[in-house]
This record gives C-alpha cells, sequence and structure tokens, in this order.
C-alpha cells in the first residue's frame, strides 16, 4: 500500500490560503497567549503551519522507522512534493517568504530522512545476527541420514600349517652309517652248553 506524503498538508493548506483567500495575512497574530513569565505568546498563521509541518515530518520518520513501511513509490511521491514546493518558493512572488522557505526544507528532510532509513534497514537485514557469548547457541537439529546397508563380513584366512622341514641328504647318510656300525647283539641257541663252541658238523637228527 503507498504512503500518503503527510508533508503535503501544510503545503496544501498554504497554497489554499495563498489562491483562495489573498487578504489573509500570515503574520497577523492569531492567537494570544500569556505566560507565566507575564509574557505575551502572539500566535500567527505561519507559526502554526511550520508547528504542522514538523509534527507531520515526525510522523513521517516514524512511518518510515518501521520494517517494510516506506516503498520506492512513497520516496518518489516526497521526491515530487519538495520539487513542486522548492518551484513554487522560486518562481511564484506569494510563496517568496521564510515560511515556506522552511515547509520547503521539512519537504526535503521528509525525502532524505526516508532514504536514510531504507538504506539502514537494508543493512542490518544484510547483515547476520551476533551471537552472545554468554548465550549457548541453540543446537542444530542434523539432517537426517538414512542408515548404510549392512556390509558382508569377510571370509577368515586360513592360513596353511608350515610344512615339516625336510632334513638334508647328509643327515640321512649318516644315519645310515651309524646304524650299519653299530654292534648286533648275538643270539645264544638254547643247544649250546655254556663254555661250549657251536661245530659246524653237526650232525642233523
Amino acid at each position: 500500500m503507498v504512503g500518503f506524503p503527510l508533508l503535503l498538508v501544510p503545503l496544501a493548506v498554504y497554497n489554499i490560503i495563498a489562491f483562495l483567500m489573498p487578504g489573509v495575512s500570515f503574520t497577523d497574530p492569531l492567537i494570544r497567549l500569556t505566560l507565566l513569565s507575564g509574557e505575551q505568546w502572539q500566535i500567527t498563521l505561519s507559526d502554526m503551519l511550520l508547528a504542522v509541518g514538523v509534527l507531520m515530518l515526525l510522523f513521517e520518520v516514524i512511518k518510515g522507522a518501521r520494517p517494510g513501511a516506506k516503498y520506492l513509490t512513497d520516496h518518489l511521491l516526497s521526491l515530487i512534493v519538495f520539487g513542486a514546493a522548492a518551484a513554487e518558493f522560486v518562481l511564484w512572488p506569494k510563496f517568496g517568504n521564510s515560511t515556506y522557505c522552511l515547509l520547503t526544507l521539512l519537504a526535503l528532510v521528509d525525502f532524505i530522512s526516508g532514504i536514510a532509513l531504507r538504506t539502514r534497514r537494508r543493512a542490518v537485514v544484510a547483515a547476520p545476527a551476533p551471537v552472545s557469548k554468554s548465550q549457548p547457541e541453540a543446537p542444530r537439529h542434523a539432517p537426517a541420514v538414512e542408515p548404510a546397508p549392512p556390509r558382508p563380513e569377510p571370509a577368515p584366512i586360513v592360513t596353511p600349517a608350515p610344512a615339516a622341514p625336510i632334513p638334508p641328504a647328509t643327515s640321512v647318510a649318516e644315519s645310515v652309517l651309524l646304524d650299519q656300525s653299530a654292534p648286533k647283539p648275538t643270539v645264544n641257541s638254547p643247544d649250546l652248553q655254556p663254555g661250549s663252541q657251536p661245530s659246524s658238523d653237526t650232525p642233523q637228527r
């Protein structure tokens, strides 16, 4: 929704009085107030227009400070209001006075403050929010990860038993020679008497 430029209100009132009511003076006092000091305060029409302009500028700044309050069209309308007021102040003799000059400056302040607030709001949104060290950071939920399929267990590796060492050929030959050189035990015959020698010519029975 496009916002209405509030500074247009005092400028429009000034234009209505200048064009439609030429006999009305902006410097004649409208209200007289007696202060506590005893001084009499005279309020003119120009003072009232300036006071209304200041209040409208305050409302414009409050509107622009809200997030997402002012769009580009609002800034364009504020620029148009300021341009029209500046043109009237320079070109028309009825507007060449201090009152209208101050109203034109208020319109300029409205336009510049809107641009500044918009730039500041963009910078705040773009910058990351600082994390306080005193407060612990909120835990972040890890994304759900699907469990991996179970892997087949590898078959146990059977290591063959070490083969019996083969004895060398020299040790085999030595064992054979030792068996041959060993003395053989003598077996006594039951027919022989002790002390008698066996005879090769023993007759067979």
